[in-house]
């Protein structure tokens, strides 16, 4: 069998390494071998990341329904508690999005939990 030198499918496939690596620094975006190292690790934390943006804007929704639920009395605990007791499905985003943009909205559904 002959020896398969670096041909079409090698050239490709640095090519997409290449590819990817634009834009980082130095050697890591030029040279093979780092370059590989450097899309592989960027592509951790890629993965890593897609799953605690999700975490980080729940807490950024939290955060926010407490500062407005302060505003008419409650903690962020007793407003959740008295949405789920009235039975008023309103999730999280959506319900920061009201206390952002319309305060009025807001302050309807927080008299309609009482």
């Amino acid at each position: 069998m002959a020896r398969a030198k670096g041909g079409f499918k090698t050239r490709r496939r640095i090519n997409r390494i290449l590819k990817r690596a634009k834009g980082f620094r130095g050697a890591k975006s030029r040279l093979v071998r780092q370059a590989t190292e450097a899309v592989k690790r960027a592509g951790r934390y890629a993965y890593i990341h897609r799953r605690m943006r999700k975490r980080d804007f729940r807490s950024l929704w939290v955060v926010r329904l407490g500062a407005a639920a302060k505003e008419h009395g409650l903690s962020y605990a007793r407003l959740i508690g008295q949405l789920n007791k009235a039975g008023i499905a309103i999730n999280r985003k959506m319900l920061s999005e009201l206390a952002i943009h319309d305060p009025k909205a807001f302050k309807a559904v927080v008299d309609a939990s009482s």
